[in-house]
């Protein structure tokens, strides 16, 4: 197994162990489902994607930096920015990428199909950070793909931030406690779980807010920040008005959700017609 590989899959059990944990010592809300309903199709879908992704796609965004800097592909390439800052840059360019991209995934129709099953979850815990349609990973490896190449950074700074995507995902979609005092205060360096929540609740004003995953930065620059839920976090609804019998958290039915229904009015600008 390739270094980066092994240092992001170290990453994944250490950071999902750790936030399992956390979520059943202090939880911030109680479970509507028990783990063992839920957990399998989640787990179940996080274990797909990679595989997908190996079969699939011969190149990685680690990979692609690498040839970047062999061949002096891209923009970084280009100038002369001192290895810190080029690390640093790199994360968060890559961070505003996928901000934009998950916007997209809410404004397009066909996109909203595929990424709805992220936000069909009845429940909010570290296995929702995993829960994406194997199509939603692959095009976002296609883009994320596609911002490499344009920048041409460091492999140091595409591995931190691959590492950093995939923890912070689990860590703002935990159902952990934390004081609202140090809320306050995280939120300003990083998604916090509280923060993130809004983002999954019922509710189509709170669902298209709060996108970013790693930086919290975007959502206030561009104005999709939303500080609480309408109902608060124990009373506020979790999902979307679609797929809320618990048969839809079985893995065979999440795979096919994007084939079944309607769009729906979740879209960005976007009311259903009949």
């Amino acid at each position: 197994m390739p270094s980066d590989k092994i240092i992001r899959f170290g990453a994944f059990v250490a950071v999902f162990a750790a936030m399992a944990l956390w979520e059943s010592a202090m939880p911030r809300r109680g479970r509507a489902f028990s783990r063992l309903t839920r957990w399998p199709g989640n787990l179940g879908v996080a274990a797909i994607n990679p595989l997908l992704e190996f079969y699939l796609l011969a190149v990685t965004p680690v990979g692609l930096a690498m040839l970047a800097a062999a061949r002096g592909w891209g923009l970084m390439q280009a100038r002369d920015i001192p290895w810190t800052a080029a690390v640093v840059l790199t994360v968060v360019a890559l961070d505003m990428v996928i901000y934009l991209q998950h916007v997209m995934f809410h404004a397009v129709p066909i996109l909203w199909r595929v990424h709805r099953m992220h936000h069909t979850d009845l429940d909010f815990d570290v296995t929702t950070g995993l829960r994406f349609h194997p199509v939603e990973i692959l095009l976002s490896l296609v883009i994320k793909l596609g911002a490499v190449a344009a920048l041409g950074p460091p492999v140091t700074g595409v591995i931190a931030f691959e590492v950093a995507l995939n923890t912070t995902s689990m860590f703002n979609h935990s159902n952990v406690r934390i004081p609202e005092r140090i809320d306050r205060i995280l939120r300003l360096l990083v998604v916090t779980p509280d923060m993130h929540r809004v983002h999954h609740s019922m509710l189509k004003p709170e669902t298209n807010s709060n996108f970013g995953f790693n930086l919290p930065w975007w959502d206030r620059l561009f104005g999709t920040y939303r500080a609480q839920p309408r109902a608060g976090h124990e009373a506020m609804t979790i999902g979307i008005g679609q797929f809320r019998e618990p048969v839809e958290l079985r893995l065979d039915r999440m795979l096919v959700q994007p084939l079944r229904g309607q769009v729906g009015d979740y879209p960005i600008g976007h009311e259903e017609t009949t």
